[in-house]
């Protein structure tokens, strides 16, 4: 029989065999699980892109008309107010990158933070917007105020978000999924954007119809009721109200549906200066030739939306219909966005971002080219809504693809995912900001009366000419520069091995020095 010595040294021994292939079983769950997202999780990524298309919707469907007609601000002011908001909107994107890029991870991750507390601040500053104050005095100073300051507790929420692809997965393929469900859920958004707003405030027009007035030449240029005026005022601000509602869910669900994952490569880099990360970014060829791409193309979509539904009042004459054909637009944008992500996965991102693009095209031209009919107008709305899906779905697709080439051509430089989208956000709406103020101010070259249930002929000469020649210019320019874009499939498929390599090599160095630790 053993000493009682013994049988403790051959217990601990035992124990000591034990415990390291225990460990050992805990450490070695499947990578592939961990970077593989739940259908569950990329709902509940994809729905906190939703608010930015909420309001993005609102605000460029409905503001221009809401400034002129309810507000009843000069074209001049309207114009100032929405380039100055977008201009500054632009500029508060590369800002909040920069300091996203440098924010320090915390026990909810790095982006979480900047969503978290963006999004009371964000509702209360939307809802402002569309508050009509009680005083003419000051008014332009209050809508410029309160934009301002919107966009850029909106950029504090967006930019992070965006960034947030790149950390909840570092498998590329699931980021694209959780890209297609992000975009139609973001195409969605339109649709509610459009559809709340449009519907809340789109019975509240006392302006009679064409047919309304025949017997009388000058009932259509009467100017709106008190009465009239104050219910739109007040449909406005219930509109936005429901909207915000809407903005807090989303963010809530975000919040809590997420995992956001730690960059293990982060710690080894040296944090690079504002200069130097806009320096490196921009030297990156694909990267720049992406933007500038979709610059054109994008600004020719922001043209087309910004002043669309005055154009379908005053230059169609379907001042009752014009909420249901932007909401048609939007809904065939929803539908359309699976079968975009599937023709982008059998046939490459550059051929369907010309297919996308162009195919928009023959309609843009057909609406001012027949005379003014309703069903036309919701045919051709159907199928813009095509084109509207893959301009939403592509630039968000393809800027992952340009990050990851960065990474591989710059392997020691990590954490500046926030700056790729920031400086892709900013062009983007600083040349919108120029097109809404640009095309506001011919408006009022053009004579537009604000108040008025009717405009002179010029206002809708100027209406067709921002809605089709100018755009269709602009994506014949935006396609050609697509064509020196260098990432192609083969680029892409090479990039994701070389980028696994580095990933698995960088796992296993953690996973050693984690064992060397724990020896």
């Amino acid at each position: 029989m053993a000493p009682n010595g013994e049988i403790a040294e051959q217990c601990a021994a035992s124990l000591i065999v034990v415990k390291p292939p225990h460990k050992e079983i805990v450490k070695l769950k499947p990578k592939d699980q961990r970077d593989r997202l739940s259908v569950f999780r990329k709902l509940c990524y994809a729905i906190g892109g939703a608010p930015y298309q909420i309001t993005g919707s609102a605000l460029g469907f409905f503001l221009q008309i809401y400034l002129l007609d309810v507000a009843q601000l000069d074209p001049f002011y309207a114009s100032i107010i929405l380039f100055v908001g977008r201009a500054w909107d632009a500029i508060t994107d590369p800002t909040v990158g920069f300091l996203v890029s440098r924010s320090k991870w915390t026990r909810i991750g790095r982006m979480m933070p900047w969503i978290l507390l963006s999004t009371p601040f964000a509702v209360l500053t939307y809802l402002m917007i569309w508050y009509v104050p009680p005083f003419e005095e000051g008014k332009v100073i209050w809508y410029l105020i309160f934009y301002c300051l919107f966009q850029s507790m909106q950029t504090c929420f967006h930019v992070p978000y965006s960034a947030l692809t790149m950390f909840i997965s570092r498998d590329q393929k699931e980021r694209d999924s959780a890209t297609a469900y992000r975009m139609m859920v973001e195409v969605l958004g339109t649709v509610l954007g459009t559809a709340i707003q449009g519907q809340i405030v789109g019975g509240s027009s006392k302006c009679p119809t064409v047919s309304d007035d025949s017997d009388s030449t000058n009932s259509t240029r009467m100017n709106m009721s008190i009465a009239s005026q104050h219910e739109m005022e007040q449909a406005y601000l219930t509109a936005s109200g429901v909207i915000c509602i809407i903005y807090v869910i989303c963010a809530t669900i975000v919040f809590f549906g997420v995992k956001e994952q730690k960059d293990n490569g982060q710690k080894n880099s040296e944090p690079l200066t504002f200069r130097q990360g806009l320096w490196v970014i921009m030297s990156h060829g694909p990267y720049v030739k992406l933007v500038i791409s979709f610059l054109f193309t994008s600004l020719a979509f922001m043209l087309l939306e910004g002043n669309f539904a005055l154009f379908i009042t005053y230059a169609l004459g379907h001042r009752k219909d014009y909420q249901n054909i932007l909401l048609v637009i939007m809904l065939s944008g929803t539908l359309t966005i699976p079968w975009w992500q599937w023709f982008l996965t059998r046939f490459g991102k550059k051929t369907a971002t010309y297919c996308g693009i162009l195919w928009a095209v023959p309609f843009m031209i057909l609406i001012v080219s027949i005379k003014s009919s309703l069903i036309i107008s919701y045919m051709v709305s159907v199928a813009a809504g095509v084109s509207v899906a893959a301009a939403f779905l592509l630039p968000w697709s393809m800027l992952p693809d340009v990050v990851d080439d960065f990474k591989v051509q710059n392997p020691d430089i990590h954490g500046h995912e926030a700056l790729f989208y920031s400086f892709y956000v900013f062009f983007i709406k600083f040349a919108s900001g120029v097109s809404l103020g640009v095309s506001t101010l011919s408006l009022k070259f053009a004579g537009y009366v604000t108040g008025h249930c009717s405009q002179p002929e010029a206002v809708s000469v100027a209406l067709k000419v921002l809605v089709s020649p100018v755009p269709v210019v602009l994506i014949a320019i935006g396609l050609l520069i697509m064509t020196t874009y260098p990432i192609d499939e083969e680029r892409r498929q090479g990039n994701r091995k070389l980028l696994q390599e580095m990933l698995d090599s960088t796992d296993s160095e953690s996973e050693t020095s984690e064992s060397g630790s724990n020896v």
